[in-house]
Protein backbone atom coordinates (compact mmCIF):
# COMPACT_ATOMS: atom_id res chain seq x y z
CA UNK A 1 0.00 0.00 0.00
CA UNK A 2 0.95 3.44 -0.52
CA UNK A 3 1.36 5.90 2.05
CA UNK A 4 -2.01 7.62 0.99
CA UNK A 5 -4.03 4.27 0.31
CA UNK A 6 -2.47 3.70 4.39
CA UNK A 7 -3.84 7.08 5.64
CA UNK A 8 -7.33 6.19 3.50
CA UNK A 9 -7.69 2.68 5.22
CA UNK A 10 -6.43 4.18 8.79
CA UNK A 11 -9.67 7.11 8.52
CA UNK A 12 -11.99 4.66 6.66
CA UNK A 13 -11.28 2.43 9.81
CA UNK A 14 -11.57 4.87 12.33
CA UNK A 15 -14.86 5.74 10.89
CA UNK A 16 -16.96 3.48 12.12
CA UNK A 17 -18.01 3.62 15.98
CA UNK A 18 -18.12 -0.03 16.61
CA UNK A 19 -14.60 -0.17 15.30
CA UNK A 20 -13.28 2.79 17.19
CA UNK A 21 -14.44 0.58 20.52
CA UNK A 22 -12.99 -2.67 19.49
CA UNK A 23 -9.71 -0.67 19.13
CA UNK A 24 -10.77 1.45 22.87
CA UNK A 25 -11.13 -2.36 24.27
CA UNK A 26 -7.61 -3.64 23.02
CA UNK A 27 -6.30 -0.25 24.67
CA UNK A 28 -5.97 -2.69 27.93
CA UNK A 29 -4.05 -5.48 26.19
CA UNK A 30 -4.65 -8.64 24.01
CA UNK A 31 -8.48 -10.04 23.40
CA UNK A 32 -9.65 -12.67 21.90
CA UNK A 33 -12.16 -12.58 19.20
CA UNK A 34 -14.92 -13.96 21.35
CA UNK A 35 -14.26 -11.61 24.00
CA UNK A 36 -14.66 -8.51 21.41
CA UNK A 37 -17.70 -10.03 20.29
CA UNK A 38 -19.38 -10.05 23.84
CA UNK A 39 -20.76 -6.32 24.52
CA UNK A 40 -21.45 -5.71 20.78
CA UNK A 41 -25.13 -6.86 19.67
CA UNK A 42 -23.76 -8.02 16.36
CA UNK A 43 -23.28 -11.68 15.33
CA UNK A 44 -19.30 -13.57 15.33
CA UNK A 45 -19.20 -12.90 11.52
CA UNK A 46 -19.70 -8.99 11.62
CA UNK A 47 -16.98 -8.97 14.34
CA UNK A 48 -14.95 -10.66 12.00
CA UNK A 49 -15.93 -8.41 9.10
CA UNK A 50 -14.90 -5.25 11.49
CA UNK A 51 -11.93 -7.10 12.34
CA UNK A 52 -10.59 -7.49 8.95
CA UNK A 53 -11.11 -3.71 8.12
CA UNK A 54 -8.96 -3.08 11.15
CA UNK A 55 -6.21 -5.65 10.43
CA UNK A 56 -6.33 -4.05 6.76
CA UNK A 57 -5.58 -0.71 7.85
CA UNK A 58 -2.40 -2.06 9.86
CA UNK A 59 -3.99 -1.00 13.73
CA UNK A 60 -4.60 -4.13 15.14
CA UNK A 61 -3.01 -7.89 14.15
CA UNK A 62 -4.47 -11.20 15.14
CA UNK A 63 -2.66 -14.00 16.10
CA UNK A 64 -3.36 -17.89 16.89
CA UNK A 65 -3.23 -19.61 20.40
CA UNK A 66 -4.79 -22.90 19.78
CA UNK A 67 -8.17 -22.47 19.36
CA UNK A 68 -8.11 -18.82 20.73
CA UNK A 69 -7.55 -15.94 18.49
CA UNK A 70 -5.80 -13.09 20.29
CA UNK A 71 -6.02 -9.75 18.84
CA UNK A 72 -3.56 -6.62 19.79
CA UNK A 73 -3.71 -3.06 18.74
CA UNK A 74 -0.69 -1.82 16.49
CA UNK A 75 0.39 1.34 16.72
CA UNK A 76 2.29 1.86 13.67
CA UNK A 77 -0.97 3.10 11.27
CA UNK A 78 -2.50 5.51 14.66
CA UNK A 79 0.94 7.15 14.72
CA UNK A 80 1.17 7.63 10.65
CA UNK A 81 -2.68 9.37 11.11
CA UNK A 82 -1.34 11.45 14.22
CA UNK A 83 1.75 12.33 11.68
CA UNK A 84 -0.67 13.65 8.82
CA UNK A 85 -2.97 15.61 11.28
CA UNK A 86 -0.29 16.95 13.00
CA UNK A 87 0.89 19.15 9.78
CA UNK A 88 -2.59 20.51 9.67
CA UNK A 89 -2.80 21.33 12.79
CA UNK A 90 0.52 23.72 12.81
CA UNK A 91 -0.79 25.27 9.86
CA UNK A 92 -3.94 25.99 11.60
CA UNK A 93 -1.81 27.25 14.38
CA UNK A 94 0.26 29.48 12.30
CA UNK A 95 -2.81 31.06 11.16
CA UNK A 96 -4.87 31.68 14.32
CA UNK A 97 -1.29 33.55 15.65
CA UNK A 98 -1.78 35.38 12.30
CA UNK A 99 -5.43 36.90 13.07
CA UNK A 100 -4.62 37.30 16.60
CA UNK A 101 -1.69 39.63 15.07
CA UNK A 102 -3.99 41.09 12.66
CA UNK A 103 -6.93 41.80 15.66
CA UNK A 104 -4.40 43.65 18.01
CA UNK A 105 -3.31 45.58 15.40
CA UNK A 106 -6.80 46.92 14.30
CA UNK A 107 -7.67 47.00 17.82
CA UNK A 108 -4.75 49.14 18.97
CA UNK A 109 -5.46 51.29 15.51
CA UNK A 110 -8.83 52.20 16.31
CA UNK A 111 -8.00 53.16 19.95
CA UNK A 112 -5.91 55.83 18.15
CA UNK A 113 -8.50 57.03 16.12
Amino acid sequence: MTPSERLDATFTALSDPTRRAILARLMSGEVSVMELAEPFAMSQPAISKHLKVLERAGLISRGRDAQRRPCRIEGEALAEATGWLDEYRKVWEGNYKRLDMLLADLQANQGKA
